[in-house]
């Protein structure tokens, strides 16, 4: 689709960022929470916490942007999720696109963006947590080799979901 355009995100995203981040994750995510455990997932979605986030040299931040708006972001860093790997890897963070730019390749070009990252910063392995409901989701995943490693709590406030711990070598 024409009109998309991709960059890596400034300290001038962060406001945008964390606005994305809030409607991306509620849009896809919110209806299986209550409005508490909601509400205290979202409040780490702040400008000051995206603007910190894009100041970590640590992390990489790639945003699809249509008409000077964003419409889709993805994250990599150092793994957080509670594996025990070898090698050198690297952790998909967050991967989100508006709905009117789902299937339209956004993704995919964003997948593209942070495999050829992690391997530019020597990477050998991705990993990535996938909620296990979310069959979009994995089926994407499967699409780029990811193999299952273990099952892990996300947690939304007070409430775990069942999450995938994926892996992908580089």
């Amino acid at each position: 689709m024409s009109g998309i355009t991709y960059r890596d995100a400034s300290p001038a995203d962060a406001a945008a960022l964390a606005v994305l981040a809030r409607r991306t994750f509620t849009d896809t995510f919110g209806h299986l929470y209550t409005p508490e455990n909601l509400a205290a997932f979202l409040a780490s979605h702040t400008d000051e916490a995206w603007t910190a986030l894009l100041a970590d040299p640590a992390r990489h931040i790639h945003v699809a942007e249509v008409d000077g708006e964003l419409a889709g972001y993805i994250s990599v860093g150092p793994p957080t999720l509670p594996i025990v790997p070898d090698g050198r890897p690297i952790e998909l963070r967050q991967l989100y696109v508006l709905k009117p730019w789902q299937g339209e390749g956004v993704a995919a070009h964003l997948m593209d963006w942070a495999i050829a990252r992690g391997r530019a910063l020597g990477a050998d392995a991705m990993y990535l947590s996938v909620f296990v409901d979310n069959a979009r989701a994995r089926r994407f995943y499967d699409r780029y080799g990811f193999t299952f490693v273990q099952t892990y709590a996300f947690m939304v406030g007070t409430h775990a979901d069942e999450d995938h711990i994926l892996r992908l070598a580089l």
